[in-house]
């Protein structure tokens, strides 16, 4: 099978907006990047970085925080952008993603604010503490094929991935969960198309929940997810590190690191989610 390029795959596909008028996008949110039911959060942020992309004077997302206000679902919805901000080397802009009560009006999902610049016009000035995280190799990591079931409801998104999970953090996929809240892994699309800036801001939000090796069970909804972009990857799997510090009050967070085959941190993020009721 030939390996799909960038601009021509499904996730560019499954992220595609059109214009219907200024500022305003028509979507289709698909099936295929859902997780029991629920579609994706780092999915729905590509979606609406997309969109930026296209209504902001500057096309790299830089920074991108967004609040989860409702669960989407598979079906039709709408993005409006804002320009709030142009300046010579950010632009700032905000978009909401509505999709349709049965009723007919519209209900809003997602708000996200974001600024935007040149990936390629950036120095090579890097003074750096941070380090690659330690993952075998993808050879001997586990995916979704080498569990001994399918999570229920699960399979549409890891259909579309090419996650492969450091061991160290696959307990919980057998029953014995480590107790720490980490997740590391290496993550591609399953159609080979290399990684750029807007699918760094689905592999965020990719792998399994630092919650499952916490011993918890259950769907771990985003309530606010930030994302920082720090270069254009270069070819090649990424490797994603995931560590949650604090689990309190039924919220936990955590922190993303994205690195390339260059080995560039190419992406952080932090998000907190609403921890499974047990």
């Amino acid at each position: 099978m030939a390996q799909a390029s960038i601009g021509d795959s499904e996730f560019d596909r499954d992220t595609a907006v059109t214009l219907r008028a200024p500022g305003t996008y028509d979507a289709e949110l698909s099936a295929g990047w859902t997780i029991i039911h629920a579609v994706n959060g780092g999915y729905l942020l590509a979606m609406l970085g997309r969109a930026l992309g296209d209504a902001l004077p500057h096309a790299d997302p830089f920074t991108v925080s967004a609040h989860y206000l409702t669960a989407s679902a598979p079906g039709p919805a709408v993005i409006r952008t804002e320009l709030v901000r142009a300046g010579r080397t950010l632009s700032t802009g905000q978009a909401s993603l509505f999709q349709y009560a049965e009723d007919g009006t519209e209900v809003e999902r997602i708000r996200v604010l974001a600024s935007y610049g040149d990936l390629d016009a950036l120095t090579d000035d890097v003074r750096t503490t941070a380090k690659p995280p330690v993952i075998p190799p993808i050879e001997y990591c586990f995916g979704p094929e080498d569990g001994p079931a399918p999570i229920p409801g699960s399979s549409a998104i890891t259909d579309r991935l090419r996650l492969k999970l450091d061991p160290a953090t696959c307990g919980w996929a057998v029953g014995a969960p480590s107790g720490k809240g980490e997740m590391r892994g290496w993550f591609g699309l399953a159609d080979g198309r290399d990684a750029d800036p807007l699918s760094l801001l689905l592999a965020v939000d990719a792998l399994p929940p630092t919650g499952f090796e916490l011993g918890l069970k259950g769907w771990v909804p985003t309530v606010e997810l930030t994302v920082h972009v720090r270069c254009r990857p270069a070819p090649g799997p990424l490797r994603v590190s995931i560590t949650t510090r604090n689990l309190a009050g039924g919220f936990l967070e955590e922190d993303t690191e994205v690195w390339d085959t260059a080995d560039r941190l190419v992406a952080q993020s932090r998000q907190l989610a609403r921890a499974p009721r047990v």
